[in-house]
């Protein structure tokens, strides 16, 4: 399936390549300032065109993905390959395995929520 299309909206884009589930969201993520080319915050209704590197926040970490294609309508999955590929730069990824083994304290289950002191301790911890 070829797309002869020359520009398309990145809202429209981010949503139809599965980096977002919906277009609102794309769009009120494009609003927020977390989509960007280079170091321009994008909006909405900014044109994308191929060849483009555009760098989407996403939790702890920015991720960067390449416009190989452009695509106004959204595929299945296995579809989506030929216009995106993820350029991530590896130490990004590696800061979200970090905050994923890091980030994260292991309480028994039954515990409940922690208790003020608890949470002190837990925060003296970590500092």
């Amino acid at each position: 399936m070829e797309s002869n299309e020359t520009k398309v909206r990145v809202d429209k884009w981010l949503w139809a390549v599965r980096i977002f589930k919906t277009r609102s969201l794309a769009a009120a993520e494009c609003d927020k300032g977390h989509v960007s080319i280079d170091t321009t915050k994008l909006k909405p209704s900014k044109e994308l065109r191929g060849g483009e590197i555009v760098k989407v926040r996403i939790g702890p970490i920015e991720r960067h993905y390449l416009v190989k294609g452009l695509l106004s309508t959204r595929l299945s999955a296995p579809m989506v390959a030929p216009y995106v590929e993820d350029v991530t730069p590896q130490e990004n990824l590696d800061l979200l395995n970090a905050v994923k083994v890091y980030g994260y304290e292991k309480r028994d289950k039954g515990l409940g929520r922690p208790t003020k002191r608890d949470r002190r301790m837990i925060d003296k911890f970590k500092n």
